[in-house]
């Protein structure tokens, strides 16, 4: 039995992971940290992990960014491993991912689900056939009203994926209204919505001549997110110090 301690537990992505425990044979949450206490858990939660007292074998992290500096610190002392799942993380941060690596195992994905994970493969491969015939790369994604960062890291994700494919030409455009030009070869468009419900759509474009071929996710649900996180923290329990992501996690030949 993998024994997980749920980082974040009363936020929205905590408490779905929560409910699918609750009926996992192979897992289960033994502490939870939030500074929030308004939510009652099966399983006792404190404001901070260095006040946590249970031994576990994992942390699935659903925080906020803010809260990310203190968990590295934590799993670096520790050894403890994590599957790091809060986007936004500053470039200081990162670089704190990797040398918290080197101590722990870290987990990180911009998104757990196993079809943006198969998305990230199937775009590197529509690249390398795509983009030398000239066809332009824009990449539309759509979220709710409360989701703090933008463009999505899932974006951002899929993006790099494309970029690395093609050996890091492209340069990411944000917003083209402040300048009135042609549009770049090499430049890559990325636009955020945000608005009501939406749990997450992500459309990548090649746009040809005269042609358009377009590769869209749709999740319809958090709990594709959570299921990915529950089995990214069975994988990386045990797992020595390292940088790990789901393409470990899933085997797609």
């Amino acid at each position: 039995m993998v024994k997980i301690i749920m980082h974040g537990c009363n936020g929205k992505m905590g408490q779905v992971i929560t409910g699918l425990l609750r009926e996992d044979t192979e897992a289960k949450i033994v502490a939870g940290i939030d500074l929030s206490n308004h939510i009652q858990n099966d399983y006792p939660v404190f404001a901070s992990l260095k006040e946590c007292t249970v031994e576990a074998d994992v942390i699935i992290d659903f925080a906020s960014a803010k809260a990310t500096d203190a968990l590295l610190e934590y799993c670096g002392e520790k050894n403890m491993p994590v599957v790091l799942c809060t986007t936004g993380l500053s470039e200081e941060q990162l670089l704190k991912v990797k040398e918290t690596s080197m101590k722990a195992a870290i987990l990180k994905s911009a998104n757990m689900s196993l079809g943006i994970n198969m998305l990230l493969k199937l775009l590197k491969n529509a690249a390398n056939v795509l983009t030398p015939a000239g066809f332009d790369v824009e990449i539309v994604e759509k979220h709710h009203n409360q989701k703090i960062d933008a463009p999505s890291g899932t974006a951002l994700a899929l993006a790099d994926s494309i970029n690395d494919a093609c050996g890091g030409v492209y340069e990411y455009v944000y917003d083209r209204s402040t300048v009135r030009q042609k549009r770049d070869a090499k430049e890559m468009g990325i636009s955020a919505i945000r608005g009501g419900t939406i749990v997450g759509e992500h459309d990548v474009i090649f746009a040809g001549t005269d042609e358009v071929i377009t590769f869209s996710h749709t999740a319809y649900s958090k709990s594709i997110f959570a299921k990915g996180a529950i089995q990214a923290a069975k994988f990386l329990a045990g797992k020595p110090a390292g940088m790990y992501d789901m393409q470990d996690v899933i085997v797609l030949d």
